[in-house]
Order: structure tokens, then sequence, then C-alpha cells
């Protein structure tokens, strides 16, 4: 699943609108959607939209032996 994927599916289960989350996060609908076409989102961008949506983000690596990175 794409990261574009998963923020929408997030929208969905935190009911809000891809154009309320572009707000909240101070963008354009327009270019919050030209965003989620293009997949183009970084670290601290996944973050915000996270902290605005009031869940957690978690980046790691998982080793075969359970070790995170």
């Amino acid at each position: 699943m794409t990261i574009s994927e998963q923020i929408k599916v997030l929208c969905v289960r935190c009911n809000v609108s891809e154009a309320e989350l572009a707000r909240r996060l101070g963008k354009s609908p327009q270019s919050f959607n030209s965003k989620m076409k293009r997949g183009s989102f970084s670290i601290p961008e996944i973050e915000k939209v996270a902290d605005v949506l009031g869940v957690s983000f978690n980046r790691e690596f998982i080793l075969e032996n359970g070790d995170k990175i």
C-alpha cells in the first residue's frame, strides 16, 4: 500500500475529508491533491499528518530477529 493510499484510509477512519486534512496542514486542497497523486511525502510531512489527525506514526526497520532500527 502506498503512502497516499494509507493517508486515504486514515482520512476515512478519522472521518476527515482530504480537503479538510489539507486545510489542517496549511495547504490548499488542490496542492494536497497533487501531492497525493505524486505520493511525494517526506517523513516530516507524514509526521505532521499524524499529528493533525491525532494519531501516531512509527517508522522503523524490524530485523528478522525482532531488533528495531
